[in-house]
């Protein structure tokens, strides 16, 4: 039974760089380091959200039973609030993040995807009402 009581949400991205990808959610997006066991595994905190870096020697980088070995990637993503999306893209910009595309309006605000340094997607999101 999946337990109701913790309010945390876990999120695997598997990296290519354990360290690499410490630093940039450390560096860029607020995160704090939580535990550390390189060069397989790390999870790194922003409030509620855990996020699990799985690098290529984790138990989650194991070849599946068919022979797929699970990849960064895809477009599956966590999702930011951010107050102001221009002074973030401007400061992750100057700091070398790259991005996937510009900064673009929806009925509920705007958003941009960048990548971390594996290739996986993070969405920043302004609120319409920010």
């Amino acid at each position: 039974m999946i337990s109701p009581i913790d309010s945390t949400v876990h999120v695997r991205y598997l990296v290519d760089d354990v360290q690499a990808a410490i630093d940039f959610y450390t560096d860029h997006l607020g995160f704090t380091a939580n535990t550390t066991f390189l060069p397989a595994f790390a999870d790194v905190r922003r409030g509620n959200l855990r996020l699990l870096l799985s690098g290529p020697a984790s138990s989650a980088g194991r070849a599946m039973p068919d022979g797929r070995r699970p990849e960064p990637g895809g477009w599956n993503r966590i999702h930011l609030l951010v107050d102001d999306i221009d002074a973030e893209v401007a400061r992750l910009r100057a700091a070398g993040i790259s991005f996937r595309s510009e900064v673009v309006r929806g009925p509920g605000g705007r958003q941009i995807v960048l990548d971390d340094p594996a290739g996986n997607p993070v969405e920043l999101f302004q609120p319409a009402d920010s």
